[in-house]
């Protein structure tokens, strides 16, 4: 298959690397349809990060599951499915009590993984034309049946608005109360979106 792979500071190519594959019952084959170049990608790509040679980048990802392993119940093939930039397991301490950033089951030196990322784990990223999704039943958001016409849409699911949102949650936003954005890119946007679904008077950018 054709994948983004890194291969030094400002030096990335379209390549052939081997076949997204099942490694694990509990994993899904997503072909991808849509991803997102992050600020993080930018950071790994002029090099100031400690991210590896050889790895595909991309964790900003959506696409339709046409492969699925013996232990996935909730996913099926065909599903349209968005996937949050963490790979979490689900069952970890952490994971638990919602810190599945720090997911202490990911395949990296610390806790925490993520898809085609620097230090989070060997997870290839989704600037590909397939990916597989470790603990596919957890970290597959299946969308509903309107996503083929929404889907750049739907793929800010993925990190962009959720990040914009949970800066909103970080700051306790209240209805009632005015908010200021420093930074008006991509998240600042969605944080400022997300202050008036939480109530804001004025939202300032």
């Amino acid at each position: 298959m054709k994948a983004l792979v890194y291969e030094g500071p400002r030096d990335v190519a379209v390549v052939d690397v081997p076949d997204a594959r099942i490694e694990r019952p509990t994993d899904v084959i997503v072909k991808v349809t849509s991803t997102n170049i992050c600020g993080s990608d930018l950071h790994m790509y002029e090099g100031r990060t400690t991210m590896e040679t050889g790895r595909t980048l991309g964790h900003e990802n959506l696409g339709e599951v046409v492969e699925v392993g013996g232990g996935v119940d909730r996913v099926k093939a065909g599903d349209i499915v968005c996937l949050p930039f963490n790979v979490g397991c689900g069952f970890c301490a952490n994971c638990e009590r919602g810190f599945t950033g720090f997911c202490l089951s990911a395949d990296s030196d610390t806790p925490g993984g993520a898809y085609g990322f620097a230090a989070m784990g060997t997870y290839a990223g989704g600037q590909a034309e397939y990916l597989r999704v470790p603990w596919a039943d957890f970290n597959c958001l299946v969308l509903p049946e309107d996503a083929a016409e929404k889907e750049n849409d739907y793929v800010m699911l993925a990190d962009i608005f959720p990040t914009g949102y949970h800066a909103t949650e970080l700051a306790a936003v209240s209805p009632g109360e005015s908010v200021v954005v420093y930074g008006g890119g991509p998240v600042g946007l969605m944080a400022a979106y997300s202050a008036y679904l939480r109530g804001a008077s004025q939202v300032l950018v």
